[in-house]
């Protein structure tokens, strides 16, 4: 028997891939029901699909690529 208040909420959610696929399971995270959609899965991700592609989060990949451009960068 597990004690009371110690253990987080474990419910059932949605996990959605970044093909619009989804399936259920149970998690800690979110509330019961919640749909937590994935920006990168294996279906995405380099490790598994080979194909490498740069995500630019907060302009942080247009920054690097202007203060080097000098220096003849592909962006």
């Amino acid at each position: 028997m597990m004690k009371k208040e110690t253990h987080p909420d474990y419910h059932e959610i949605t996990v959605q891939l970044t093909d619009g696929t989804s399936y259920q399971t149970f998690s800690t995270w979110g509330a019961p029901g919640d749909t937590l959609k994935l920006e990168i899965d294996p279906k995405s991700h380099p490790a598994w699909t080979g194909v490498h592609r740069l995500v630019d989060s907060g302009g942080q990949l247009a920054k690097f690529n202007k203060r080097f451009e000098s220096f003849g960068l592909k962006s």
